[in-house]
């Protein structure tokens, strides 16, 4: 299957094969007689510079510095040459080279002085950030570990919010997803060390990136264009985590940060301590031998206060408190008010080696290793407001009150374990001009929640009312429904649940480096081999008898704080654990919503992708031109559950049957790309790329699933049978996007830079939720919801920014970027934008810092749009410099208190209104500079 082609695009596929084809083989032309190679370092040989453009001028032959600051030419001929060197922050270096025989040259090359700043702090963050941007072969944004230091971001999410197109979902007000330009983080691709990160949560793609630590992170780059040689898997853009190399700097190298935090919220003090340590061995043989590594923990105690509207506001059917009569009002059905109480633990550790046997051959092994853990204990108040008789006589569409109402008060008590495990081997090794490289990778990711329980108490017989006014709905009650005494345990729902993912990868790039009717270029082929498993797994006991007519005033836990209505007593954790644990064996299991919970929810999917590419990149004069054709190959494979609940009312019974069900599904992609860079100028640069990328399903929607419900009454003498069904899709295709970009930047000297860009995205394939009893594949059922294809989406989006480190030290940071987006396009905001102000020297450092987001639409409820309010964070970082090896440091988060609100249809009906408080952090961080 090949994605679908507008406007002869699938000729550009074509063109593209033939260009490669034509230029590898006719490009038997050589350079003879000697090898170059060298090191960008400072004048203190303590800092490597990765990024740097280095140019051999009568040649014509350009090469990107790694991040270990070499870089090699390959076959010089004899002769005297100019040696240019080009780096944000300093001065071009221009250097002599002699190339007199055949033995190679081995240099380092020096920019800069014994005192220059760019070594140090943000200066040196953002340079080799834009030297990178600069000039890579693609549209890329890079986070340093510098610059990542420099603001109150505690993981890899909040380091990239400041990034231009880039924003951050949030969980209990920390930086979790990442999304790229607005589209779903499902659609993004995630890689640790260049190896794919599997998700460790159920059903899901997208990667929690708060699982990673921010002290474990050499850099951060977000490609927002791709080309041949990576995974397309890309709609959004690709997210690479590097972590610290021991090449990074010279010999020993190493630091320790202690940390603490509090969060006036809930009043509470956390820990956290991080450190790292790497050193480079010379061997016997006069191979280099790198280590690093580094660790990082810290647990964090916070909450939140929440309250929300669960299913939004509808027109509902409720009783007549005068006459007894059924009418429909516009209203909730259920407003819910949530406490929690919360404690995280970060637990990371990074080992990595590298190998250097020589100039051109080398090998590592990298292996990263992340436990997240969050011990959640939520009390709930929720109002069931369809359950009571409604007094018309104070109706509004924004208040009501209700008599004869009930209330649950519940609680879940989840200690949940994420685990992120990932090892990767490989090397490079140069043979005359080709270059060989190679990796093997395996990963693996848990989310365990073992021994959860959730308990419920219902009371009956409650006045109960709203006023809907504003973004906290003020919540009345009569006094009966404080009494804890008024309300009978109901329901217990225990369950142990794992989900799993996992995968093995192996991949091959070959480099051909050749020169083209006097034009440099490379020759790139390679292929990829990965075997993907996730399971989820449910195991799930449902409660519902032999509770001996407990009620919540036996688990009375005292008075709570929450400031957003009155809420009365909580229920003790530890109250409920051991009357759990104590008489769990004389409970009466519900044994038909057990299985359902059970069954319904576990499954085992597997995906198995080749891929392989050719492309071509070009240097010609001003211009660089990647292109190329990768093609993707994909064996899918689900197995779960087919379950019925039958509910015969005519003989009251009730069963359940279960069947296996298994789906497989192969389909293939040919996905050509362009990517052309023109450097009008040393300070100008312009970027255009076409791609094609593709985003897998999620687990969940692609699962082999199904969850029926058929139910038998009779009617006056006549059967009726009501069936409704809620199911997974296997034979989902992979959404399809075909992306254009067009940017400038302007680099006006010093460090710095002024960019802008277009870009548009046509999305095929979207996925979304639908009913589909209509589709002919369901006769019979009244209702059936499941994920089709169907769904189109466009977007267009302007992105604007603006960096600049000034010589007296003061700091700007500006970006924005603006989308048009087709409708019901989920998290999809039009504007996102950050402001840094910042001042920094030899002694101190300080920003103030600004992320904004308008408002986003995330789903459909009740024929009313759901969306996420408009977000304003500002942040506050500074830093004091005691000596040359110890710092430091104050951050205060989100300073003004900043919520998070939901609202359904329009903003004074709420959907979800979350406060967390702010958080400050001191902290001293030492390390061997």
């Amino acid at each position: 299957m090949k994605m679908k082609n507008k406007n002869g695009i699938f000729k550009l596929s074509l063109l593209n094969t033939a260009l490669i084809s034509a230029i590898a083989l006719s490009s038997t032309t050589a350079l003879a007689n000697s090898d170059m190679s060298g090191r960008i370092t400072d004048a203190k040989n303590s800092v490597y510079f990765g990024g740097a453009k280095v140019t051999i001028e009568e040649l014509n032959l350009t090469t990107i510095s790694k991040r270990d600051g070499s870089f090699h030419f390959d076959n010089l001929p004899v002769g005297e040459y100019t040696l240019v060197i080009n780096y944000v922050g300093t001065d071009e270096l221009r250097k002599k080279l002699v190339v007199t025989s055949d033995e190679p040259i081995n240099n380092n090359y020096v920019i800069g002085d014994v005192e220059n700043v760019i070594v140090y702090g943000q200066r040196a963050g953002q340079a080799g950030a834009l030297n990178r941007q600069k000039n890579a072969n693609r549209l890329i944004s890079v986070v340093s570990a510098d610059s990542i230091g420099q603001l109150p971001d505690q993981n890899a999410a909040e380091a990239l919010q400041r990034l231009p197109g880039l924003s951050i979902q949030r969980d209990q007000g920390e930086g979790r997803f990442v999304t790229i330009r607005g589209i779903d983080p499902n659609l993004n691709n995630v890689t640790i060390n260049g190896l794919n990160v599997p998700s460790p949560e159920a059903g899901v793609r997208s990667v929690a990136m708060d699982v990673i630590p921010s002290e474990l992170i050499s850099s951060l780059e977000v490609s927002k264009t791709v080309t041949p040689d990576m995974d397309a898997n890309a709609v959004g853009g690709s997210i690479e985590v590097k972590s610290l190399s021991a090449f990074d700097r010279e010999g020993k190298s190493y630091s320790v940060t202690a940390q603490t935090s509090y969060n006036e919220l809930v009043e509470e003090v956390s820990p956290k301590l991080s450190g790292s340590y790497s050193d480079i061995f010379t061997l016997n043989n006069g191979y280099e031998l790198g280590i690093a590594g580094a660790v990082s923990w810290r647990k964090r105690e916070f909450g939140s206060e929440n309250v929300e509207t669960d299913g939004g506001w509808s027109e509902i059917e409720v009783e007549d408190a005068a006459t007894g009569d059924d009418v429909e009002i516009f209203g909730a059905e259920e407003i819910e008010q949530r406490l929690y109480r919360i404690e995280r633990e970060r637990v990371g550790v990074a080992l990595n080696l590298d190998l250097y046997t020589s100039v051109t051959d080398s090998y590592y092994v990298r292996s990263f290793f992340s436990q997240f853990s969050d011990d959640e204990y939520r009390i709930r108040n929720e109002y069931k407001l369809d359950k009571g008789e409604i007094d018309l006589t104070s109706y509004s569409e924004t208040s009501a009150q209700y008599s004869n109402a009930e209330m649950d008060r519940d609680t879940k008590d989840r200690y949940e374990t994420q685990e992120i495990t990932s090892i990767v081997a490989g090397g490079e090794n140069k043979i005359d001009s080709w270059l060989l490289e190679y990796q093997l990778g395996y990963s693996k990711s848990t989310e365990e929640e073992p021994d959860r329980l959730d308990v419920s108490f219902n009371g009956e017989d409650l006045d109960l009312g709203y006023l809907s006014s504003g973004e906290v709905p003020e919540l009345t009650q009569s006094a009966n429904a404080h009494d804890l005494s008024n309300f009978a345990l109901d329901e217990i729902v225990a369950e142990n649940n794992l989900a799993e993912d996992e995968e093995t990868s192996f991949r091959v790039d070959i480099t051909k480096s050749f020169i083209w009717n006097n034009n440099s270029g490379e020759f790139k082929f390679g292929g990829k081999y990965s075997t993907r498993e996730k399971t989820n797994s449910v195991l799930s006991n449902i409660y519902d008898g032999g509770f001996d007519d407990l009620t919540a005033e036996d688990f009375n836990g005292g008075s709570v704080d929450f400031s957003l209505g009155s809420f009365g007593d909580g229920l003790s954790r530890e109250g409920i654990q051991q009357f759990v644990s104590d008489n769990k064996d004389n409970f009466e299991r519900n044994d038909l919503e057990s299985e359902i919970e059970t069954k319904g929810n576990s499954y085992n999917s597997s995906e198995d992708v080749f891929a392989a590419y050719a492309m071509v990149t070009l240097d010609i004069d001003k211009w660089q031109v990647i292109t190329g054709l990768r093609y993707e190959g994909s064996e899918f494979a689900t197995k779960g559950n087919q379950v019925e609940l039958l509910v015969d009312e005519i003989n009251d019974d009730e069963s359940v049957a279960i069947d296996s069900w298994e789906v497989s599904k192969d389909y293939d992609y040919f996905l050509p790309s362009l990517n052309v860079r023109y450097a009008a100028s040393k300070k100008l640069i312009a970027r255009f790329a076409y791609t094609q990328t593709i985003a897998r399903p999620t687990f969940d929607d692609s699962a082999a699933f199904q969850v029926i419900e058929t139910e038998m009454t009779d009617d006056d003498g006549e059967i009726e049978i009501e069936r409704k069904a809620e199911v997974g899709n296997p034979d989902l295709d992979p959404y399809e996007s075909q992306n254009l970009d067009f940017s400038v930047h302007y680099y006006p000297g010093y460090i710095g830079v002024i960019s802008a860009g277009v870009f548009y995205k046509d999305i095929d394939n979207y996925i979304i939720y639908s009913e589909v009893q209509e589709n002919g594949e369901w006769d019979g059922f009244e209702e059936v919801i499941q994920p089709v294809n169907g769904g189109t989406a466009e977007l267009t989006g302007l992105e604007l920014a603006w960096n600049k480190t000034f010589d007296s030290g003061l700091l700007l940071g500006a970006n924005g970027t603006f989308v048009d987006a087709s409708s019901g396009l989920p998290n999809q905001s039009d504007t996102i934008a950050n402001l840094m102000l910042g001042f920094e020297n030899n002694t101190f450092s300080t920003r103030l810092s600004a992320s904004y987001k308008s408002n986003v639409y995330q789903f459909d409820e009740n024929d009313a749009g759901v969306f996420e309010d408009d977000h304003a964070q500002l942040d506050f970082s500074s830093k004091y410099h005691f000596s040359d090896s110890i710092q430091f440091y104050f951050n205060a988060s989100n300073l003004t208190d900043e919520p998070m609100y939901l609202y359904h249809g329009v903003k004074q009906f709420n959907y979800q209104y979350e406060q967390y408080g702010r958080t400050f952090e001191f902290g001293i961080k030492i390390n061997s500079l």
